[in-house]
């Protein structure tokens, strides 16, 4: 799974909007939109704040691994 499906489902599961983690992680809600739709990659500090915002690791959000807990 690519991780702009991987960010996808993560948000659809926490029944959080593309706007409320923009706010939570401040980034513009096109900026966030434009990873979900796979338009554009996030920066590496903003790769953090996901990672933080849905408590996963970077292997999970990247794809590389299907066990979401932290290492």
């Amino acid at each position: 799974m690519k991780f702009n499906e991987r960010l996808k489902n993560l948000r659809i599961q926490n029944k959080i909007s593309q706007k409320q983690i923009s706010i939570d992680i401040k980034i513009s809600e096109t900026q966030y939109q434009n990873y979900e739709y796979g338009k554009k990659e996030p920066t590496i500090n903003n790769f953090e704040k996901l990672c933080d915002y849905f408590n996963v690791s970077a292997d999970y959000l990247l794809g590389r691994s299907d066990d979401p807990t932290r290492h």
